[in-house]
């Protein structure tokens, strides 16, 4: 008996038990909301900043890749770095839509190699990169939950 009775006393203790109020319910209903909106807003603008960034790298840099007069492995690293960058833009707004932790860690990812791209680059930094690479996979395909294909 003397037990029941103190568990009903802590039940009624406990901090965040109970019925919402109305400014509660008002702030998790619209502000989540509006959060989520403009989360959307800019994942929306980063998607349109990325698609613009593909057109001007397929017009722009893949003809001169082409070009006679101008130096091909320049060129060549320039187009792989606004790839890798215009991916890295298209992951992160799936992170904010998402709020995936795969989609952050292939963001993660995406950074990393777009810095081994840059060709003064150290070999320890090089062999950094390779092993932070090869961590996040590894994170990414034994211990995140979900489908991984």
């Amino acid at each position: 008996m003397y037990n029941s009775v103190m568990e009903e006393k802590i039940k009624e203790d406990d901090i965040g038990t109970g019925e919402e109020s109305k400014a509660e319910r008002f702030v998790g209903d619209y502000l989540g909301k509006a959060t989520h909106l403009f989360l959307s807003v800019l994942a929306l603008l980063l998607l349109i900043g990325s698609v613009i960034a593909a057109y001007d790298t397929v017009a722009r840099d893949f003809p001169a890749l082409l070009s006679p007069s101008t130096d091909e492995y320049t060129v060549l690293q320039k187009i792989v770095e606004n790839i890798l960058l215009i991916a890295i833009a298209a992951e992160f707004a799936l992170l904010l839509l998402f709020h995936r932790m795969s989609a952050a860690v292939e963001v993660v990812v995406f950074v990393i190699a777009r810095k081994t791209v840059n060709p003064n680059i150290t070999a320890l930094d090089l062999l950094l990169c390779a092993a932070a690479i090869a961590g996040l996979i590894i994170l990414r395909y034994y211990y995140l939950p979900g489908k991984t294909t």
